[in-house]
């Protein structure tokens, strides 16, 4: 993308059907246009909420290969208004492999305590096919700012991505995570001090990929990228998952830059609300027809989650206005 281009995505507003509605694209990446896995946490000391998200480079010039989804950064967004816009911030202060070329994928945020933790995947290298070799990492923080490497999780595979963690109800934490050596199904491992863990095995056999977790209306609910949009289980105990008949965000919407298949999620639940964060290939946009590789470009949306007969639905074509409530 030349200096033009990024000037107006820098510049020119996304429209909106109301001032109180979350826009169409929610969020799009200004620098390289390829806004993906979000992960979204209340700034306790700015009192803001902030957006971390794999910075795909999906306008570097003549990419071979895959080579534009690697050597990316983590791309950084603001919002004041409770999670329903959005300005770009920069990329975070990742303190790992400084001078070396790196791959940075899916952060995962939370707060425990007085730290903020991200759980990050990381690929040594810039590679044109998708063959090498992935582990996630734990970085902490105390402003979100600057993120020092803690430790590299032993997760017994050289090929994990995408985690996920979550308190137990008896203490201590579940980490969700993607083996791609185990037929891209979805692992867990526990943890009394987010230092050592314990591997589990399966968790979900379902090939997929970006598990998130909450807990909201009775249930526990896992929401992963099932390739076909979002498919969602849900759970009393986390360990036992009952898989929900059909996906959500399957079918591309109508309104310019949703018309794809939603892609790896971010849940957050805000007193009896809860909103569904995912990004879409732009694939379906009309650019696409005359620059085949407009399709890499990427963005965030947000849709409301619903809760009906026990199971989870989204309206995508619905106006979403998000006003999510701090953390206590």
């Amino acid at each position: 993308m030349g200096v033009i281009a990024t000037a107006f995505f820098l510049l020119v507003p996304t429209p909106s059907l109301a001032a109180d509605t979350a826009p169409k694209p929610l969020f799009r990446d200004p620098i390289f246009d390829g806004a993906a896995d979000a992960s979204i946490i209340y700034d306790r000391q700015a009192g803001d909420w902030v957006m971390f998200y794999t910075n795909r480079r999906a306008t570097l010039p003549n990419a071979q290969g895959v080579e534009w989804v690697h050597g990316t950064a983590i791309g950084m967004a603001r919002s004041n208004d409770g999670g329903n816009t959005w300005t770009y911030q920069g990329t975070a202060d990742i303190r790992y492999g400084e001078g070396q070329p790196v791959t940075f994928w899916a952060p995962n945020v939370e707060r425990i305590g007085d730290t903020y933790h991200m759980w990050l995947t990381i690929v040594p290298g810039i590679f044109k096919d998708w063959n090498a070799p992935r582990d996630i990492i734990h970085l902490t923080s105390t402003d979100l700012k600057r993120w020092d490497f803690a430790d590299k999780l032993n997760l017994g595979s050289d090929r994990v991505i995408d985690a996920a963690v979550h308190p137990l109800p008896g203490g201590g934490w579940r980490l969700w995570y993607k083996d791609e050596r185990d037929g891209s199904s979805t692992h867990y491992a526990d943890s009394h001090d987010l230092k050592s863990w314990t591997q589990g095995g399966i968790a979900v056999q379902q090939r997929g990929e970006g598990p998130q977790i909450i807990e909201w209306k009775g249930y526990y609910w896992l929401i992963l990228d099932a390739w076909s949009g979002l498919g969602v289980y849900r759970s009393t105990d986390l360990t036992n998952w009952e898989h929900q008949p059909y996906n959500l965000l399957e079918q591309p919407g109508t309104a310019l830059t949703d018309r794809a298949k939603g892609g790896h999620p971010d849940v957050l639940v805000s007193g009896d609300r809860a909103y569904l964060y995912y990004f879409v290939q732009q694939e379906g946009e009309p650019e696409a027809a005359a620059d085949p590789t407009w399709k890499r470009r990427s963005v965030i949306q947000v849709v409301e989650l619903k809760e009906k007969d026990g199971w989870l639905t989204a309206d995508r074509e619905a106006a979403t206005a998000v006003k999510l409530v701090p953390p206590r």
